[in-house]
C-alpha cells in the first residue's frame, strides 16, 4: 500500500461538485438558489446580545481547549434531557462547527487502510474526510424505495475484518430521511456483533416533521461506548456563520486523542461565540419550533408542486430541509440536468452525483427560502421540463 499523506490524498479528491455550479451562478442575474443548505433566518436577537455582552465584558481570551465549562455543562444537560445520552461535561468538546467535530472523530478513530462504511447518498464531506484520514470509504446504497434508510443486510454484506467505523446521519443531508428507533436498533445489533465504532451526525435533529421524534444512536442499550455523537448549533439556532459545534464520547482514550488533535489545530473555539451558544441553550426555545413549522410548510409546498410536474418525482422527506428529486424519467444525468436548469431557467440545484455513486438520477433541492421564491423556482422548473 502506498504511503498515506494528506497531501497525496488531496490530489485524489475532486473539488466539490456543489461549488462548480455556485461559482457559475455567481455571475448570473435573477438566480433562484435551491442549492445552499443553511437556514434563511437570522440568529435570534437574544443569542446575538449574549455574544455582544461577552465581548464587552472582555471575554476575548482563549477558552479551555474543550470549551467553556458552563457551555459544556449546558450541552450535557441538553443531551441527557433531549437525547437520552448520559455524558458529563468532561466527555463533551466544543468544536469549530459540526465540520471540525466530524473531522476529529474520523481522524482519531481510524488507521491507514481501515474501512469506513458510508451510507450513500451521503453528505459531501464524509468520503473526502475518510480519504484524508487514510481510511477506505465503503459506500452502501440507501434506496429510494426503502425511503433512503440504511438496509441492515446491505450493511452487513459490506463489513470485513478491516472495517472499523460506520458514519450515520439522521435526519439526512441530502435526502431528508429520518431513522426510526427500530431502524437504529437493527443497525446497533450489527455494530455490537462486529464491535464497530459509529459516528452519529445529528446536526438536523431539531428539524423533523409530522410528529416524528429524533432518536440518538448513543441512547440505545449498550451503544454508549461505541458512538461519537456529532452536533452543532448551526441548523437548530440558525447560527451557521458562528461555527459552534460539539461532539461527545464516553471512550476516554478516544476523547483524549480528539482533544489532542483539536489542541494542535484550532486550540479552542471563539470564546464569545461560545457565550452566544450558551444563551441559545439556556434562553427561550420557541424560535426553534417556529422555524420548524415554517420549513414544514415550505416542504409541503415544494412536494406538492413537484407531484404536479411531468418527468420528475420525489418521496416526502421527514427531516432537514432537503428534498431529493428523482429525475430518471428525463433521461438526463444529474450534472447535465443541474447545468441545463441553471443555464436555461436560472435555478440552482445540486447534482445527485455530488453525494455519491448511487445518486446520479437525483438532484438535491434545498428549501430554506420564502414560499414565493419556491413557487417561482417551481414555475421555472415546469417550463424547463416541458422544453427538455
Amino acid at each position: 500500500m502506498s504511503e498515506h499523506s494528506i497531501s497525496s490524498s488531496l490530489d485524489k479528491i475532486p473539488k466539490s461538485g456543489i461549488r462548480k455550479l455556485f461559482d457559475l451562478a455567481q455571475s448570473m442575474e435573477g438566480i433562484i438558489s435551491l442549492g445552499i443548505g443553511e437556514p434563511d433566518f437570522d440568529t435570534p436577537p437574544h443569542i446575538i446580545e449574549a455574544a455582544i455582552k461577552a465581548l464587552k465584558e472582555g471575554k476575548t481570551y482563549y477558552s479551555p481547549n474543550s470549551g467553556i465549562l458552563e457551555l459544556r455543562q449546558a450541552i450535557s444537560e441538553k443531551m441527557k434531557k433531549q437525547n437520552n445520552i448520559d455524558v458529563s461535561e468532561n466527555e463533551i468538546m466544543v468544536t469549530i462547527g459540526g465540520g471540525e467535530a466530524l473531522s476529529l472523530a474520523i481522524q482519531s478513530s481510524i488507521k491507514t487502510g481501515d474501512g469506513v462504511i458510508v451510507p450513500s447518498p451521503a453528505f459531501v464531506a464524509y468520503v473526502p474526510t475518510v480519504m484524508l484520514s487514510g481510511g477506505i470509504p465503503i459506500e452502501v446504497e440507501c434506496k429510494e424505495d426503502e425511503s433512503f434508510i440504511l438496509n441492515p443486510e446491505l450493511l452487513e454484506e459490506k463489513i470485513t475484518e478491516k472495517t472499523e467505523l460506520l458514519i450515520l446521519n439522521s435526519p439526512s443531508n441530502p435526502t431528508g430521511a429520518v431513522m426510526k428507533k427500530s431502524d437504529l436498533e437493527k443497525i446497533s445489533d450489527i455494530i455490537m456483533e462486529y464491535n464497530l465504532r459509529v459516528i452519529s451526525d445529528e446536526v438536523y435533529e431539531s428539524l423533523i416533521y409530522d410528529g416524528k421524534k429524533h432518536v440518538s444512536m448513543a441512547s440505545l442499550n449498550g451503544m454508549e461506548e461505541n458512538v461519537i455523537t456529532v452536533n452543532s448549533f448551526s441548523k437548530t439556532y440558525s447560527m451557521t456563520g458562528w461555527r459552534v459545534g460539539y461532539l461527545s464520547s464516553k471512550d476516554e482514550s478516544l476523547f483524549d486523542r480528539m482533544l489532542k488533535l483539536h489542541m494542535y489545530g484550532p486550540v479552542c473555539n471563539n470564546t464569545f461565540a461560545q457565550y452566544g451558544a450558551l444563551e441559545a441553550l439556556k434562553g427561550p426555545q420557541h424560535f426553534v419550533d417556529n422555524m420548524r413549522d415554517e420549513f414544514r410548510d415550505r416542504r409541503d409546498l415544494l412536494l406538492k408542486r413537484i407531484q404536479e410536474m411531468n418527468g420528475v418525482s420525489a418521496i416526502k422527506p421527514e427531516g432537514a430541509f432537503y428534498l431529493f428529486m428523482n429525475i430518471s424519467q428525463t433521461k438526463m444525468k444529474s450534472e447535465e440536468f443541474s447545468e441545463k436548469l441553471l443555464n436555461q431557467e436560472k435555478v440552482v440545484t445540486v447534482p445527485g452525483a455530488a453525494f455519491g455513486p448511487y445518486s446520479d438520477e437525483f438532484v438535491r433541492l434545498a428549501y430554506p427560502l420564502k414560499k414565493d421564491k419556491i413557487n417561482e423556482a417551481c414555475d421555472r422548473m415546469e417550463r424547463f421540463l416541458s422544453k427538455n
